[in-house]
């Protein structure tokens, strides 16, 4: 039997203090095959001769402060049980940000029967993207006739909200089995842009103002686990005022929102580590759930705060629910420094547009 491992190992820059973007230009492809000459001399593709297709195993070595690689690394042995007689196991280590978006396009213009993340959520969120380019999904290059790759996940990381909106365990060898059945539902996936903007992908939630800048300040203390959420809300709180906003959902009229603290768009349930903050969003249904909590103060967080992880904040005074297709989000006074961010990702500042791609992708689960 063959087992195809590919190794990228570099050191990257540290993402925390710069915004995610999704690069226009055509990307150059990583080198996926650096080592696999030892198992398919001269090939120049993922898919082997024999005729099996690949899956395509994205590993963050610096998740969880290198506990991600060291929990893949007793991960492999059942894997390779597991799945090594029908599929060609194919490993990548990323090398940086943004590294894991490439890798997942090159495996879909090749073929691969799935792409799999391994980590948590940061590394999830790359791969989403990587199933996409210029505004439009990534093809096989050879068009032939079969089914579209897959996406996959193992939940090795720091945090692993999209995996609890399915009720998934913090278990990879469950993980494992869930790929070995091969299982496909198709999810939906949220988009965001500015105008004339590059496209940004999304499967658990975007938010915006002051959920937004915690999650940015957050991502400085990944070191301490699910601890740095609450570091980075602490910071975030410092200096904070809540801002007026005006929205349009579904292309209607513009309606303004006064004193606005978070405003929260949800494919899925889950964001900071387990907090249930859109509670009715689902990624089978084709709509994205709006969230708005207004003239929230400091005291309000602590003392609402088991309300928010168990998902019965929308009954609270000053927060609103609705189900959206699309939503235009602008600062009323144009200040430029209220922050956007999805899947726990920095995008920038305000304006933005949002919107659902239903039944977007397919993923083993």
């Amino acid at each position: 039997m063959v087992v195809c491992f590919c190794y990228h190992i570099a050191l990257g820059a540290s993402m925390a203090t710069k915004p995610f973007v999704t690069r226009a230009e055509q990307p150059i492809a990583p080198d996926l095959y650096a080592d696999r000459s030892v198992f398919h001399r001269g090939s120049s593709s993922f898919s082997s001769s024999s005729g099996r297709r690949d899956l395509v195993f994205v590993v963050n070595p610096r998740g969880a402060n290198g506990k991600t690689v060291k929990e893949w690394n007793k991960l492999v042995p059942y894997l390779r049980t597991r799945l090594s007689e029908h599929y060609n196991i194919c490993e990548s280590l990323t090398s940086g940000p943004c590294h894991a978006i490439d890798i997942t396009r090159e495996a879909i213009r090749e073929g691969a029967e799935a792409v799999i993340a391994v980590g948590g959520d940061g590394t999830f969120h790359e791969v989403v993207n990587g199933f996409f380019w210029a505004g439009k999904p990534v093809i096989n290059n050879d068009g032939a006739a079969r089914k579209p790759t897959a996406l996959g996940l193992i939940p090795l990381g720091t945090g692993s909200d999209f995996a609890r909106a399915f009720g998934w365990k913090n278990n990879p060898f469950e993980a494992v089995d869930r790929i070995a059945k091969g299982l496909r539902s198709q999810i939906d996936v949220g988009v965001t842009h500015e105008e004339n903007g590059e496209y940004h992908y999304f499967v658990n939630v975007a938010d915006i103002h002051l959920s937004a800048k915690a999650g940015f300040y957050a991502a400085r203390y990944k070191r301490f686990g699910n601890l740095c959420y609450v570091i980075g809300a602490l910071q975030a709180f410092m200096g904070h005022q809540n801002k007026d906003l005006k929205i349009k959902v579904n292309d209607g009229e513009w309606e303004v929102y006064p004193q606005v603290t978070a405003l929260c768009i949800g494919n899925a349930k889950y964001f900071g580590g387990g907090m249930k903050i859109t509670p009715n969003a689902d990624p089978f249904n084709g709509n994205l759930e709006v969230v708005v909590l207004q003239d929230f103060k400091w005291y309000d967080f602590i003392l609402k705060l088991h309300k928010l992880y168990n998902g019965t904040h929308l009954t609270v005074k000053n927060v609103s629910s609705r189900r959206v297709h699309s939503i235009e989000v602008e600062e009323v006074s144009s200040s430029g420094s209220i922050y956007v961010q999805s899947d726990g990702e920095h995008l920038g500042f305000l304006p933005r547009k949002f919107h659902i791609l239903p039944a977007a992708i397919e993923m083993i689960c």
